[in-house]
């Protein structure tokens, strides 16, 4: 379904990003497998896809800087020759209640989570219009949609990403662009397996499907999004929460 495409995710050494970067090369992807700081991780992914056959490649860098974003983007280029796909799915947390946030864990989860997507988006529409094809794939929360207390950065930065999914839709559709988020709710990920079995089971209250998400069941989408399946399919957000926020 997506032989032989370029396809860079972001976050790729664990959790849903782990989970994407497996599914596309499954489906015959070339995967560039983004990672910031965890290297021993990002290359057992690679392990992995080559023992499936597929081929990856690692690439390091703090997508929230504009400067190490634009070279990571051009390395891709140069050694692939083109991009297909983009995933946006790296993102950090530093929750606190509103009042006693502070304005460093504010700055880093906006800077990461929204401002990384867009230096990420910026650099690669740049190669897609000039291809005139492309699949951007931005994963959201259902925490961007319907909010979420002591996560007002979190959800801000998730909000976010969904106006510029939204924007930038309309800005390259015409150039054969296609842009769509994805909202995941609980997913089972090193991020989740934190929460206090408390927590967990208040949680689980609020999902009708009665369980929380496999990394796959993110990957699932986006395998649709960046397939010729979804090809006239842009600008939209898909809640992938087992019915919580309907």
């Amino acid at each position: 379904m997506l032989k032989d495409k370029i396809a860079i995710v972001t976050g790729a050494s664990g959790g849903i990003g782990k989970a994407i970067a497996l599914a596309y090369a499954k489906q015959g992807a070339v995967v560039a497998i983004h990672y910031n700081g965890n290297q021993k991780r990002a290359e057992s992914v690679k392990e992995e896809i080559l023992a499936l056959g597929g081929k990856a490649e690692l690439f390091q860098c703090n997508i929230a800087d504009f400067h190490e974003c634009k070279s990571m983007i051009q390395s891709v280029k140069k050694i692939f020759g083109r991009i297909d796909i983009l995933v946006n799915n790296a993102g950090i947390t530093r929750d606190g209640l509103l009042m006693a946030m502070s304005e460093d864990d504010f700055d880093a989860v906006i800077d990461t989570n929204l401002k990384g997507t867009f230096h990420c988006m910026r650099f690669t529409s740049r190669i897609m219009m000039k291809q005139r094809y492309g699949r951007i794939i931005n994963i959201s929360s259902v925490s961007g949609v319907a909010g979420n207390p002591g996560q007002a950065n979190y959800c801000s930065s998730k909000a976010g990403m969904i106006g510029l999914t939204k924007s930038a839709a309309k800005e390259l559709a015409s150039r054969n662009i296609t842009v769509n988020a994805i909202a995941p709710g609980f997913v089972k990920t090193d991020m989740t397996d934190v929460l206090s079995e408390e927590v967990k089971e208040q949680a689980m209250k609020q999902i009708p499907l009665g369980r929380f998400a496999d990394p796959d069941d993110i990957a699932n989408a986006a395998v649709f999004f960046a397939s010729d399946l979804s090809s006239y399919v842009t600008g939209q957000v898909l809640l992938v929460d087992g019915g919580m926020v309907m």
